[in-house]
């Protein structure tokens, strides 16, 4: 057919299909790298937008979904990071991806504890204070019971942010807390202002990683400490073949019985699948400029605790 077209048609339509294709091209470069959500191929602005939706649509169940999905386990990998912390009075933490508060309360009630021991300890030393002087201490100790110390937690997502502050005011927590919209990967604070960096099951929603390290590094005071807790993998075979079981069989359904949505938790599964394994992470973490970098694998790696410090 195209031998009875006219040369010059020919030629147009050839230059029209070779135009369009580089039209395409330039489309694919605007739309950004490709990258991955879950096991779905996407552009970093897709991604991202993505998560936000994952994120926004699960916040209200989100601690009721945590605690069906791992049985409570959770909660004491959270104390193990807290005393792996181990912050003292003064201590100023940025918790990063922290929507819901869980390792910010739990940062207040420790240093509240460490401060409430500090004062029996100092009031043990003083045999003779009358028991106006001992009361006097413990009315004082309650106006400043975290010291000088503070809690940022910082977040992109508006509606996990929102689902923190509620559970905040509801738990009475208000005091060394503050918090922030903000993006992991661009940070809104200066330079060398934290003395602790924790992100807790977030690292492997950042999309560019290497930028939210390093983003980490440069809000750190030199001699402050990053701490990741992030679903890692697990090395025996065993474990890992009932691991994947229970995630792509058990997780997804569990999120349409709870929180009616099949899809986002689907994603979750799918994002700690694609998570680097821990070696890859903790030479991410070196890259960024960490030194002493080490990691703690917790129930056979099911999840683990990367740990680096700026020197």
């Amino acid at each position: 057919a195209a031998a009875g077209r006219c040369p010059c048609r020919v030629l147009l339509a050839r230059r029209g299909g070779a135009l369009r294709a580089l039209c395409g091209s330039v489309r694919g470069l605007a739309a950004g790298p490709e990258t991955h959500f879950g096991f779905q191929t996407v552009t970093e602005a897709e991604r991202r937008e993505k998560i936000y939706q994952v994120f926004e649509s699960v916040a209200k169940k989100y601690d009721v979904m945590n605690d069906s999905m791992t049985l409570g386990i959770h909660r004491v990998w959270k104390d193990i990071l807290m005393h792996k912390m181990n912050p003292s009075p003064g201590t100023l933490l940025l918790d990063v991806a922290g929507g819901t508060g869980d390792i910010a309360f739990r940062f207040i009630n420790y240093v509240r504890s460490v401060q409430e021991r500090q004062l029996q300890r100092k009031l043990k030393h003083h045999q003779n204070l009358s028991w106006q002087e001992i009361s006097a201490s413990y009315q004082e100790d309650k106006f400043k019971s975290l010291g000088d110390s503070q809690v940022v937690v910082c977040d992109i997502n508006k509606e996990m942010l929102k689902v923190g502050k509620q559970k905040a005011q509801h738990l009475g927590y208000s005091e060394g807390l503050s918090w922030v919209l903000g993006n992991a990967e661009e940070l809104p604070f200066d330079d060398d202002k934290f003395d602790v960096y924790t992100i807790a099951f977030g690292i492997r929603n950042v999309t560019r990683i290497d930028l939210a390290l390093q983003e980490a590094y440069r809000v750190l005071k030199p001699g402050g400490r990053f701490l990741c807790l992030e679903f890692s993998h697990v090395s025996n075979p065993l474990l890992s073949r009932l691991y994947d079981l229970y995630s792509f069989q058990v997780i997804p359904v569990l999120g349409e019985v709870i929180a009616g949505d099949w899809k986002s938790y689907q994603y979750l599964v799918e994002s700690i699948r694609r998570f680097p394994p821990q070696e890859e992470l903790k030479a991410m973490i070196e890259d960024a400029g960490f030194l002493k970098v080490d990691y703690q694998n917790l129930n056979l790696g099911i999840v683990a605790i990367h740990s680096g410090f700026k020197l």
